[in-house]
């Protein structure tokens, strides 16, 4: 059951709500679904994780997450399309860090609803 006592921030969609309303409403519902999209996999949501601690070369990445070169790669670059995260060169290595504050307020989310009580 959810908690009646707790305020949400929910739009109140009503049977008078202008055509631009509604429009804005579609634009916002799409960049949200956008964004939710390319932090829904679980190889992006600990590259996340790991750069919300900080700045982290390719190579630290692979080494965390046990994974190859190929596979970080790919799930960089979706976060990097996504404006989500930034590279930065320093001589033959590449690091990576957090472009979007949205993507820290949803880790912490995540974080209290799936891990803090384990």
């Amino acid at each position: 059951m959810l908690d009646s006592d707790r305020p949400m921030n929910l739009p109140v969609i009503t049977k008078n709500m202008s055509d631009e309303d509604i429009e804005l409403m579609m634009e916002s519902a799409c960049n949200a679904s956008n964004f939710l999209k390319a932090i829904s996999h679980e190889g992006r949501l600990m590259i996340l994780c790991h750069l919300a601690t900080g700045e982290k070369s390719v190579t630290e990445l692979e080494e965390l997450l046990s994974a190859r070169q190929a596979a970080v790669s790919q799930q960089l670059s979706r976060l990097r399309s996504e404006g989500l995260v930034a590279p930065r060169r320093e001589g033959k290595a590449i690091y990576y860090s957090l472009t979007d504050r949205r993507a820290i307020q949803i880790l912490d989310v995540v974080y209290k609803l799936f891990c803090q009580d384990k």
